[in-house]
This record gives structure tokens, C-alpha cells and sequence, in this order.
């Protein structure tokens, strides 16, 4: 059985509509080199209370995924809808109108917070670009910073540079709350910080996720930081989601050659990197895709189907799809 990634899975499962839903996502990046097929094809849905994690390791198309669910800039086709209205249906000026509702939490905290302001003006910026009367704008800095652990009495008036890592990156969410967000984005957050830090922002996202009923997508490299924050993962290939499903289950036992490969490049303690079983070929290049899986090139499983035909999600489990031709678990089901 073949089906559509959106159609299975805890998406299926869970009640209501989802916050955020984007079908049929392409980024093309025209280049002087011709065009890089970034992303292709992507379909995900945002649920409220529950976070999906894309992963995939640098160049699969995780980042361009999150500038055109924000249309920073619009995906290249494809639609993305919040709260049920097609974003790209809108006037500039209704657009500007629902951008609060849409965050983002970016990778160096340092770097996209502005040195020159304090912290509780940085927090302030999105009151201060979308005004609202019913809303006081030190009331509601005071409980941001409250909310993600910093007091607004200590660290109101330091800058960015008085900060360490973690609390730089605890403002940059505060100032993503004070927008009073539907869906928050955090494209690779914790990556710059030290164990500790990562422990606490991750605390924070998840906690913040739950109790405020956002719909969360959060972007990494890191399959162990991904299975404390996530519900579900989106694993990433080349522009592709070529597995989907709940993390436990899906960390537990991949059903495609790739998540395989990327759960054995990931270091424990005490345990030498197992091997990865990739076959020792270079990464293709999205600027000319391999033809019928994308994974082809680089997989110890791939026959002369692969080279032919594009593979379809099919379900291997309840809750999980994959798109593969030779998935490694419940390939009976397929």
C-alpha cells in the first residue's frame, strides 16, 4: 500500500485540524550552475502540543524547509497554510497581520540578537513592530522573561554580550513568545551551546510547547537532542522526507537505509562508531539529483529498481511511512 506521508501516521491520529500545513513543498535556487532542487515535494503538518523534528545531516534541505514555511522567501511551489488560510493568498499588509504567528528561533543567539539593545528591549521588538493596544508592553516583557527563567530585575538591562550562550539563546525564545505565536520554529537552537545549556533550552522549548499549546518544528543534526524534544520526526534526505513517524519508534528501529546510517554515525561513550554501511561514494549534489531514489548512489541496498523509479511513502508500522523500495522493517505491510 502507497500513500501520501500526511495521511498515516500520529498526524492522522491526533484530534483537531493542524495549526500549520504545508503540501507539496520545492525550493529551486537558480543558480549560475542551473538549478538546485533544495527541497521537493515536501508535504508536514504543525499539530498544537506537539513537535516535529526534521533531521538530516547539512545540505538534506532542513533550513530552506523553515525560510519557506515563514516565506523568507515563499517556497518556489507548493502551498502553506496557517490556521487553515493559504499564506500565499495574502496581501503584504495581511501577511505583515499573521508574521507574529509565526516564530522563529535561530542557531547563534548572539548573532541575531541586536548587541546595542538591552534585554528587555530585544524581548520587546515584536510589540514594538505589531503595536497592541490590549497588550502592556512591560507586563508582557516581565512575564516572557519570567517564563524562560531569566528575572527581569538581574537581566533586564544587560546586553548580549553580558549573556552567556544559553541565556542569550532564553532571550531570543522570550522575544519569539512575546509575538504570542501559533507555530515556533527553532532551526538548529542548541547546536552553538555547551551540554548543559542544550539540556536547559531544551527543557525549556518542550515545557514551553506543552503548556502554551504552540505548534512546534524543531530543525537538527543531533538524533539524541531530537529524541528529548520531539513527538515525531521528519528525517531528511536530500530535499525529501524519506521516513516519518513517532521518534521513539522510529530511533528504535529505522525503516530506511538512511536513518540507519545516520543512528550509526552518532557517538556513545565507551563504544567505537559502528559502521554506517554507506557504500563509499560522495554525497550527490542537488544541483543534478540521482534519477529514482536519491539515496540510490549511496545505499548497500539499491537494485536496478532504484535507479528507475521514485520511491512513495508507504506505511511500515502504525504511524510510520517510508519511502523506500526495500524498507528494513514491516516491508511486509508495504
Amino acid at each position: 500500500m502507497t500513500t501520501s506521508p500526511e495521511a498515516v501516521g500520529p498526524d492522522a491520529a491526533t484530534p483537531g485540524r493542524p495549526v500549520l500545513e504545508a503540501t507539496g513543498l520545492s525550493v529551486v535556487h537558480r543558480t549560475r550552475s542551473g538549478p538546485l532542487h533544495a527541497v521537493s515535494g515536501v508535504d508536514l503538518a504543525l499539530y498544537p502540543r506537539r513537535t516535529l523534528a526534521l533531521v538530516g545531516e547539512s545540505g538534506s534541505g532542513k533550513s530552506s524547509i523553515a525560510k519557506a514555511l515563514l516565506r523568507l522567501p515563499p517556497p518556489t511551489t507548493g502551498t502553506v497554510t496557517l490556521d487553515g488560510t493559504d499564506l500565499a493568498a495574502l496581501s503584504p499588509r495581511a501577511l505583515r497581520a499573521v508574521r507574529p504567528r509565526l516564530q522563529m528561533v535561530f542557531q547563534d543567539p548572539l548573532s541575531s540578537l541586536n548587541p546595542r539593545r538591552r534585554v528587555r528591549d530585544l524581548v520587546a521588538e515584536p510589540l514594538d513592530a505589531h503595536p497592541d493596544p490590549a497588550r502592556d508592553r512591560e507586563e508582557t516583557v516581565t512575564r516572557q522573561l519570567g517564563a524562560v527563567g531569566l528575572p527581569p530585575a538581574l537581566f533586564g538591562d544587560r546586553r548580549p554580550h553580558q549573556l552567556s550562550g544559553g541565556q542569550a539563546q532564553r532571550v531570543a525564545i522570550a522575544r519569539a513568545l512575546a509575538a504570542g505565536p501559533r507555530v515556533l520554529i527553532a532551526d538548529e537552537a542548541v547546536s552553538a551551546l555547551d551540554v548543559s545549556a542544550q539540556a536547559t533550552v531544551l527543557n525549556l522549548l518542550r515545557g514551553l510547547t506543552e503548556e502554551r499549546g504552540l505548534a512546534g518544528l524543531f530543525i537538527s543534526h543531533d538524533l539524541g537532542v531530537v529524541r528529548a524534544v520531539s513527538d515525531e520526526v521528519a528525517v531528511l534526505q536530500l530535499g525529501r522526507v524519506c521516513e516519518r513517524g513517532p521518534t521513539e519508534a522510529v530511533l528504535a528501529a529505522p525503516a530506511h537505509p538512511y536513518t540507519a546510517a545516520l543512528l550509526a554515525a552518532v557517538p556513545e561513550p565507551g563504544r567505537p562508531l559502528r559502521d554506517t554501511g554507506l557504500l563509499p561514494a560522495d554525497p550527490p549534489s542537488p544541483l543534478a539529483p540521482p534519477s529514482g531514489c536519491r539515496f540510490r548512489t549511496r545505499c548497500p541496498l539499491a537494485d536496478s529498481r532504484c535507479a528507475t523509479e521514485e520511491p512513495r511513502h508507504r506505511e511500515v508500522a502504525p504511524g510510520r511511512t517510508v519511502a523506500c523500495h526495500r524498507p528494513l522493517v514491516g516491508a511486509a505491510q508495504a
